[in-house]
């Protein structure tokens, strides 16, 4: 990998780490202020609503400033989230915060990597990236599930802590009232995310400049969104694989981020385990898409890309089979096996998408069409498991609704652009 790729890939794991923490935290959050269980997906929506929101702005901002510098900036907006939390902000609001600073984030490292890394080592310096994220995801929600339980103030570094300062009540004597909450578990460890969106700001600043240098783009709000809009379309209408990755990867990242509650709330009304549990549970996912990942980057060369669609529709099998399950063990297998399909399936078309938004579009404003189209569907998917969780619909018809779709629709991207390619292809040999 080029000079720099490695500090992206740093940067980016801690960044990813407390974000994914900071979402169980928040849920623990709400369940301590009494809220309906319902509100928990509109933690995502918040967060979500900033990439789509900001899409037409993010794109010309990461091509028009030094991205490491941007990126850091960004891991500034995502402290003051914790921090907002930590002196009593709506959770909602708060993680909302969050959002604004991944939504200046994304395009930022995808359109530096995309600048940084050669076409024929783009998919495998995606795999890098999707095994780092995915870490990130299965590590963070582990940390978020530790956070919340209350069980690492029981270790010998913060058993020494409390002998050097008394009890966390006793301490509160002293400390101004302002400052009380951070004596909390659930305080101490908004403190420990904000310090890890410090290391990440600090490694962001190390990260190279890549020497790629883009027109200014107008900054009028309504000549930026006509732009975003033209290059939006610019995509979707490319038949050279903008509009299949572009599709694929729309929808995959709207399942997952609706499934990320589905397996919280399938863990403890089937399998009965508690919310940390589940965030593990939720955790074995992320081992399987490390593993399609890696697969992907080793063996799926870039011009095969479009080749690995057909996963998808395993995928959407596997979560409809996963709704019959109640043992253990077996949800694990299945877990792991869905998370292989997605793996395979979104790492190669990811970096089909970024090669030809590179070409047609730039590397940051290519990211930010991205961004938008897949942060529009979890809102979609997003709001749409909110309104079945509150119409109390049972955890297995959302997934069997779901899977079926899932594999439905696959099918039918991947049928259509096998036909086209035939199509093409007969007419080039007539010509």
């Amino acid at each position: 990998m080029p000079k720099g790729f490695h500090w992206i890939i740093a940067a980016q794991f801690i960044s990813a780490l407390a974000d994914h923490a900071l979402l169980i935290v928040t849920i623990a959050a709400l369940t301590a202020q009494g809220m309906p269980g319902w509100w928990a997906p509109l933690l995502k929506l918040g967060f979500t609503l900033s990439y789509v929101v900001l899409a037409p702005v993010a794109g010309p901002l990461a091509d028009g400033i030094r991205k490491g510098r941007l990126m850091a900036w960004m891991n500034a907006i995502k402290g003051l989230s914790a921090l907002g939390l930590l002196v009593g902000v709506n959770p909602v609001l708060a993680f909302t915060l969050a959002g604004l600073g991944a939504a200046g984030y994304a395009p930022a490292k995808y359109g530096l990597v995309t600048e940084l890394v050669p076409p024929r080592q783009l998919v495998q310096a995606n795999g890098w990236i999707e095994v780092s994220v995915v870490c990130a995801a299965l590590l963070g929600t582990g940390l978020g599930g530790l956070l919340v339980s209350g069980y690492w103030l029981e270790s010998a570094p913060a058993l020494a802590w409390q002998q050097a300062l008394g009890t966390p009540l006793a301490a509160m004597a002293w400390l101004p009232t302002a400052l009380s909450p951070m004596v909390s578990p659930l305080g101490l460890s908004l403190v420990i995310l904000l310090v890890m969106y410090l290391v990440a700001g600090v490694l962001n600043l190390w990260i190279p400049d890549s020497g790629a240098r883009y027109p200014q783009a107008p900054i009028h709000p309504v000549a930026l969104c006509r732009n975003f809009w033209r290059a939006n379309l610019r995509l979707w209408r490319d038949p050279e694989g903008g509009r299949i990755s572009l599709s694929v990867t729309t929808l995959f990242w709207g399942v997952g981020a609706a499934l990320q509650f589905i397996v919280l709330r399938w863990s403890q009304e089937e399998l009965g385990l508690d919310l940390s549990q589940g965030a593990y549970l939720q955790a074995v996912v992320a081992l399987g898409v490390i593993a399609g990942a890696m697969a992907a980057g080793r063996w799926v060369p870039l011009e095969q890309a479009r080749r690995m669609v057909w996963t998808g529709i395993v995928l959407g099998a596997l979560l409809m089979l996963m709704s019959q399950v109640t043992m253990l063990p077996v949800a694990v297998a299945l877990l792991v096996a869905a998370g292989a399909m997605g793996g395979l399936m979104v790492v190669p078309l990811n970096a089909l998408l970024q090669h030809r938004g590179h070409v047609l579009l730039s590397a940051g404003r290519s990211v930010a069409v991205q961004g938008f189209n897949e942060n529009a569907s979890i809102l979609v998917l997003v709001g749409l498991y909110t309104l079945v969780t509150a119409a109390e619909w049972p955890v297995q018809w959302v997934m069997v609704v779901l899977g079926s779709c899932v594999a439905v629709l696959i099918g039918v991207l991947w049928c259509r652009d096998r036909a086209n390619s035939r199509a093409k292809s007969a007419a080039s040999h007539a010509h």
